[in-house]
């Protein structure tokens, strides 16, 4: 009977180690089958990429809606209706903002020449320049804008330190969120910090809507997350941008957020995309593709308010510090004037200029003073307004052919809107460092 036993053990064996085999093989088939389905599926994303004239219906009508993009359409389009979600925003703290209650107001001044500690780098050794906003590698010849500092009228800024800002830094991520305005603040700030970082220990990972610049020896990073209307839209992508109409969730920031949650330290900015017409706001439980059209103010404002709630439900001021830069000089020809050939300040500590839209002043301060203490303002707008100077004019890249109508008439495609490198986006970084 144990001889007959034994004599089983072989068979057992044998059944054993074909039932392996046949697993391992459907395994194997079963991934060679999800490979090609993300395969297909990746040529199907690639040639979706080349045919905008097929856009696709981004609205579901069970689940979660599908992110925007720059394919998303809407089905029709109606007024505003006046809807607004209801956010909870904590009471505000005593004594508001930081960056707004020191003795000194460091954002009231003048311009005064400094040639002897500016430009705080040099434009052309900096690996991270913009040719949007190399302004003396572009063919400008005064250079009277790279020397200026501002100074407070009862104070003094305190004044750039390379190491103490990478110390300040040390094992944390510094983004910027926005549009390209905060993109130059970004890249000058890379300009300020990289030259003392030896080249072997750093370096910078371009990653579609978020580029992260890092710093081994401090374990630090310091990121550009694109997000121009910072809730979800359809201008998310930071190269395809410029569409006719655009579409936005005026009460989703999940996308973004999703992003920027574990940043140590932000800066965020809304403004420029703002002053270009109405946009399109599709709520995130719209089932129809129903779009409601507003006007740019009351965008940016149900915009604020989405982003002010994440800020109000997820900030604690004694963990993560969150700054907001308020709006810059926006030069438009056929107003009171154009950048075009200004080489010096406005020296009128009054000056307010036409770029300083006072209604949208006032909506974002209301906005902001409802955080307290978890948010500080960088209130740029009138020291920049000072600055007619400062900004690229002609002396850029331009990536569209120009006509010949246009180079006869400088005026009417100067760049009146972004700032030269070194320059007064410098200044911004100043201000930010003497706040951390």
């Amino acid at each position: 009977r144990c001889q007959k036993k034994r004599n089983h053990f072989p068979i057992i064996a044998l059944v054993f180690f074909l039932l392996i085999v046949a697993s391992i093989f459907y395994s194997e088939l079963s991934i060679q089958q999800i490979q090609e389905t993300e395969s297909k599926d990746d040529r199907k994303g690639t040639d979706h990429d080349h045919q905008p004239s097929a856009p696709l219906n981004r609205t579901l009508r069970n689940g979660p809606p599908v992110i925007l993009d720059r394919f998303s359409t809407c089905k029709s389009t109606v007024k505003y209706s006046g809807r607004k979600p209801r956010w909870v925003v904590d009471t505000p703290e005593i004594d508001g903002r930081r960056g707004s209650v020191e003795q000194c107001d460091v954002f009231s001044g003048k311009w005064v020449v400094d040639n002897t500690s500016y430009p705080l780098y040099n434009g052309s050794g900096c690996p991270y320049m913009s040719d949007q906003l190399a302004c003396q590698k572009h063919g400008r010849l005064d250079l009277g804008y790279q020397y200026w500092r501002w100074q407070p009228n009862n104070c003094n800024l305190k004044r750039w330190n390379v190491t103490e800002m990478w110390e300040k830094l040390r094992g944390k991520r510094l983004m910027f969120v926005g549009d390209s305005l905060n993109r130059g603040q970004w890249i000058s700030m890379l300009c300020l910090l990289q030259s003392v970082i030896p080249a072997e220990k750093k370096s910078i990972t371009p990653n579609a809507p978020l580029t992260i610049f890092r710093a081994e020896e401090y374990n630090a990073t310091v990121e550009f997350l694109w997000a121009p209307l910072l809730v979800e839209s359809n201008s998310d992508d930071p190269v395809n941008h410029r569409l006719d109409a655009r579409i936005m969730r005026p009460d989703s920031v999940l996308k973004h957020a999703s992003q920027w949650e574990h940043a140590d330290i932000l800066v965020f900015n809304s403004y420029l995309w703002w002053r270009q017409g109405p946009v399109k706001l599709l709520w995130s439980n719209e089932e129809n593709g129903v779009c409601e059209e507003i006007d740019g103010l009351g965008g940016m404002e149900l915009a604020m308010e989405a982003w002010a709630n994440w800020v109000s439900s997820n900030v604690d001021p004694m963990k993560k510090q969150v700054f907001f830069v308020t709006m810059g000089r926006e030069w438009e020809p056929g107003n009171e004037g154009n950048c075009y050939n200004e080489k010096t300040p406005i020296e009128d500590e009054g000056y307010w200029g036409s770029g300083s839209d006072l209604p949208t002043m006032r909506m974002v301060d209301k906005v902001l003073s409802r955080l307290g203490s978890k948010v500080s303002v960088l209130n740029i707008t009138q020291l920049s307004e000072y600055r007619k100077d400062g900004h690229p004019s002609i002396y850029r890249k331009f990536w569209e052919t120009l006509s010949p109508e246009m180079l006869a008439k400088p005026t009417s495609y100067s760049d009146c809107t972004h700032w030269c490198l070194p320059g007064v986006p410098d200044v911004w970084n100043e201000l930010l460092f003497h706040f951390l």
